[in-house]
């Protein structure tokens, strides 16, 4: 199948599982060219998910294309004030050091920034995402900067064999979703779910999957 109808398939999936709240497809574009990115926004994406800022920033002035832009992969601070240039929401707020160094940069920017706050409910050791214990801190941060939005969560499941061992974090996530949207404004996003395992995250509540292989084929690491 060709990317377009791998999207389409993956889109009409979605929407025919979708309770109340619209579910938000992100084409993640690591490692795949411009072409490619362009066929599956003919076909009706409309937001695009990149994890590197220099990669976003190679790719995009040429894209001739108007989508929402994610910044889905871990940030370091050196490359903050290029993420704000480029993107529209920021999925992976981490810390509170990061925060701070966005909050800066978009005001410079006069930018007010949407973003996500990255929780690593499984607390593995070599993903990124701030531990459960330490994200009420981080929340008060940004809901007090004057330069950020926040607008949800974001979270990525272990790369279980059984894909079901994912379900309980899910819904642990989604549980922490809905008791922090009781009191914010423009709140609005569960970020869940990649090739392996959206569509148990579908069913535990995400409303913003993330999926790349499924529509692009493998990442073509050597890419141009």
């Amino acid at each position: 199948m060709s990317v377009a109808e791998n999207f389409r398939a993956i889109k009409s999936e979605l929407d025919s599982v979708a309770r109340d709240e619209k579910i938000i497809l992100v084409a993640v574009t690591k490692n795949h060219g411009v072409e490619l990115m362009r066929e599956a926004i003919d076909a009706g994406a409309t937001d695009i998910g990149e994890n590197r800022v220099q990669e976003a920033a190679e790719k995009f002035p040429t894209l001739g294309r108007k989508v929402t832009r994610h910044l889905i992969g871990h940030l370091q601070t050196n490359k903050v004030k290029p993420a704000v240039k480029l993107f529209d929401l920021i999925q992976s707020v981490d810390s509170l050091h990061l925060a701070a160094a966005l909050d800066k940069a978009a005001g410079q920017m006069q930018k007010v920034q949407d973003v996500l706050i990255q929780v690593n409910a499984a607390r593995e050791a070599q993903k990124s995402g701030v531990l459960l214990e330490d994200l009420e801190p981080l929340i008060k941060f940004v809901d007090a900067a004057k330069n950020l939005r926040l607008r949800g969560l974001m979270m990525i499941a272990p790369n279980f064999s059984d894909v079901e061992e994912c379900r309980p974090l899910f819904r642990q996530m989604r549980n922490l979703f809905d008791k922090l949207k009781t009191s914010r404004k423009d709140f609005d996003f569960l970020s869940m779910g990649m090739t392996h395992d959206y569509k148990i995250a579908v069913e535990e509540g995400a409303n913003l999957v993330r999926i790349g292989t499924a529509i692009f084929g493998e990442r073509l690491y050597s890419r141009v």
